[in-house]
């Protein structure tokens, strides 16, 4: 078979020019510094993450953060020139787990108050199992800063979008506003996470989400909808780190 190119028959013939060579081990070398550099990122959001959950955004040093993920001063400072900047990328990431959380409830034919239902035990569970979405809601609750991606806000977004969903589709029962609906999940879910960080586990708890949705669905839900929505949550395993939504028992 004839060779499509002068690289190619030089590369049979084994007589590659050196350049070839300097070239694929230059590409190479960035390739593995390149993933070098997003595992350190990936480690200062994490050890960010651990930090601020447990100290707060004010009392949290640069120090302790580069120190708890292994790394220099200077390293962490090539990746993020201040605290906030590594308190927002905790916020993205902690945003972006909370998204594909709620994503992955979605099942082909369910009601949309069960995935609401669903969605927010898995947000509790998020909330109990990854100190990136718990850094990340305790940060946008945080008065000392502004700015930011502000997490309860998208929350309450997405909230509210399910809502106007499950109106148009009759699953509300006659005279429920969606906006009122989303008021109370908001307040019960933002409010059980607040309580929750404070290591009382018993706010965010599969059992006290379950009593909140057995307390409010008979006032909210048509009566079609009402018998087959699982209050203590239906969906499959979440995959993502550490993170899952069991089916009931």
């Amino acid at each position: 078979m004839p060779y499509t190119n002068r690289f190619d028959g030089l590369l049979m013939s084994g007589r590659v020019p050196r350049i070839a060579f300097r070239s694929s081990r230059h590409l190479e070398t960035l390739m593995v510094k390149q993933e070098r550099a997003a595992r350190t990122r990936r480690s200062l959001i994490r050890a960010a993450a651990e930090v601020f959950a447990r100290e707060g955004f004010v009392p949290a040093s640069l120090t302790t953060i580069s120190r708890r993920a292994g790394v220099s001063n200077g390293a962490l400072h090539f990746h993020f020139d201040t605290k906030e900047a590594l308190a927002r990328a905790v916020e993205e990431e902690a945003g972006r787990e909370v998204r594909l959380l709620a994503e992955r409830c979605r099942t082909e034919g369910a009601e949309t108050l069960q995935l609401l239902v669903d969605a927010t035990h898995a947000l509790m569970r998020g909330l109990d199992e990854s100190v990136v979405v718990r850094a990340g809601f305790e940060l946008s609750g945080d008065i000392s800063r502004t700015g930011g991606l502000d997490l309860r806000r998208q929350w309450r977004r997405w909230i509210e979008s399910v809502l106007r969903s499950a109106a148009s589709e009759g699953s509300l029962a006659d005279g429920v506003s969606p906006d009122d609906v989303a008021c109370a999940v908001m307040a019960a879910t933002v409010g059980f996470e607040v309580l929750g960080a404070r290591d009382d586990k018993e706010w965010i708890s599969r059992r006290t989400l379950a009593r909140f949705w057995e307390l409010i669905l008979p006032r909210i839900a048509a009566r079609r909808v009402l018998d087959t929505v699982v209050t203590c949550g239906s969906c499959s395993p979440v995959a993502l780190p550490g993170l899952c939504v069991e089916k009931p028992a």
